[in-house]
């Protein structure tokens, strides 16, 4: 199959070849005709499998068909690197003379905002407390919205965000058209549908809780104390040519990125605490291989999109285990192999084995009486093995709200 099929016109096919879309993605080719028509949706599909151009391809079609004033797409976004990124990739793909597109984030001057939404767009990209600070000033008008795009709508919950996106939905017409995109179909994202969307139909790509497909995985036992000086003894023995570093907390991750650059390593980091040009000169950097290692937080990571990350390192094993998915998305794409290791001590023991539940794999150990930490045979279950995982499209179906009781 390819794009024309899905009913996509010539020229935004020509602008996907252009940039090396040749074939639609499983997402893309099960969400794509059900956005063309005008009907809700809930994809549920982790991070590198083509969702954001499975809902930007078809909503162009749809504004680019009749052109209006004012703004027509609200695209709403955990972070703002996210945001960035569905930027850029909107900009990759509409027409040149396709209507334009403003984002609103934190870090950015308000003032600057206001006035690209004064002088007019279409298409709307916004963190949610920017955009609430927006809607209060009156530099947004939302009225004439026409397509709501909650993406990962589980982080957006996660962060928080929920009383704020019910602020910004009682601004927006009740008749549109609303599309949910989340890695995991929780029960809150569930009251989120029945709440907020009209018969949604539920497209998913993978099953729920799987790694993704070519990422070797393998977790290495330490002692606390030792933890640093595994990262080091890896970085520096293994050939690392791109590594993600993630930490839980902002102060983890600045202690860890000093650690690496006093040992001469191509180091930077993003998180919350970072302004937003630090973090987009850290991105950028990383991006064109200026910095070998990139630190981060889950939060900040979110958005994070390239090709060629050959690693991923969890120095902490994430508190909820579908951040372990996330995380290990980051690498293993564009049909390259990957490897994630996961440095786990055994106060961690008990998030990793919850982690093996939710994916239904087990993790290979790889221990060494050099950094401590508890060996395999000690860990209960956890046979000595890795896995690759396999994709799976399981199509879609008609969302069924519960009723009511």
């Amino acid at each position: 199959m390819n794009f024309t099929e899905l009913g996509l016109k010539a020229a935004l096919v020509r602008n996907c070849e252009a940039i090396g879309y040749t074939e639609p993605t499983p997402i893309q080719r099960e969400a794509i005709p059900i956005i063309l028509k005008g009907a809700d949706l809930i994809g549920c599909a982790e991070t590198g499998t083509g969702k954001t151009a499975a809902f930007l391809l078809p909503i162009m079609q749809r504004i680019g068909d009749t052109p209006r004033p004012g703004v027509r797409v609200l695209i709403l976004a955990p972070t703002r690197e996210l945001a960035l990124q569905i930027e850029t990739n909107y900009l990759e793909l509409a027409p040149k003379k396709g209507a334009r597109c403003v984002s609103i984030i934190g870090g950015a001057g308000l003032g600057r905002q206001a006035d690209a939404l004064r002088r007019g767009a279409s298409v709307v990209i916004a963190t949610p407390g920017r955009l609430l600070d927006h809607m209060e000033r009156g530099s947004v008008d939302l009225s004439q919205v026409e397509v709501l795009v909650l993406d990962e709508a589980d982080r957006m919950l996660d962060m928080g965000f929920w009383p704020s996106i019910r602020r910004v939905l009682a601004r927006l017409p009740v008749k549109r058209q609303t599309l949910l995109f989340s890695a995991t179909m929780s029960n809150a994202i569930e009251e989120i549908a029945r709440s907020t969307m009209r018969q949604p139909e539920l497209v998913e790509v993978n099953k729920r809780g799987r790694p993704p497909v070519m990422v070797e995985q393998t977790a290495y036992p330490v002692e606390m104390a030792s933890k640093t000086a595994l990262l080091l003894d890896l970085l520096e023995r293994e050939r690392f040519e791109r590594v993600l570093v993630f930490t839980r907390t902002r102060r983890g991750a600045e202690r860890l990125s000093h650690i690496l650059s006093a040992r001469e390593h191509k180091v930077n980091r993003i998180h919350a605490d970072r302004t937003q040009p630090q973090r987009e000169q850290a991105l950028r950097d990383f991006k064109t291989g200026h910095t070998r290692v990139l630190v981060a937080t889950d939060i900040a990571a979110r958005g994070i999109d390239v090709d060629a990350i050959s690693h991923v390192i969890n120095y902490d094993v994430p508190a909820a285990p579908e951040d372990y998915v996330h995380r290990i998305g980051r690498t293993g794409r564009a049909g390259k192999t990957g490897r994630a290791i996961t440095l786990v001590t055994p106060a961690e023991e008990f998030s990793m084995r919850d982690i093996e539940r939710l994916t239904g794999q087990k993790v290979k150990r790889v221990w060494s009486p050099t950094f401590g930490g508890t060996p395999p045979s000690v860990v209960s279950g956890a046979k000595s093995f890795s896995h690759v995982g396999r994709v799976s499209t399981t199509g879609r179906r008609s969302f069924r709200p519960r009723r009511a009781r």
